[in-house]
């Protein structure tokens, strides 16, 4: 199992990451890379939580989000061809100065098959640093947006 943290500083409010994550409509995939945007599929939606199927096709994950909480989104894997057991993200929200946020991010990746495994053992070492580029390549696109 990989468990992979991550901090960034940014310029977005809390409620403009959350408004910019569970935006799940057309054009997902230039904030979110590895989302494509054929594959997205919002099987339920509210006004805190959803559950969404995406990904592509030969890596995909149902996730429910949940931000319920004005600090802290969680996104739990629910079904997966690759992830299972604890797999999943959190997001928290920490104010700073300036009325920059502190954003940090949880990823967990356990397999749930031999694909998964390898995939995780691959994300806990050398992909650590795609995820990280991903990630921050999503929250410039989210601040460009905003800006």
């Amino acid at each position: 199992m990989a468990t992979l943290k991550f901090q960034f500083d940014t310029t977005l409010t809390p409620e403009q990451f959350i408004a910019g994550l569970t935006d799940f409509g057309p054009g997902r995939s230039k904030i979110f890379r590895f989302s494509t945007d054929d594959f997205l599929r919002v099987h339920r939606q509210g006004r805190t939580q959803a559950v969404v199927t995406e990904g592509s096709p030969s890596l995909w994950e149902r996730l429910h989000y949940d931000w319920s909480v004005p600090t802290r989104v969680v996104l739990t894997t629910m079904d997966s061809n690759v992830w299972g057991g604890r797999s999943g993200h959190s997001y928290t929200f920490h104010p700073l100065a300036g009325g920059r946020t502190r954003l940090e991010a949880v990823v967990v990746r356990e397999g749930r098959n031999l694909k998964g495994r390898l995939l995780g053992l691959l994300l806990g070492s050398v992909g650590r640093g795609t995820l990280r580029n991903a990630l921050a390549a999503a929250i410039a696109a989210m601040e460009a947006r905003y800006a």
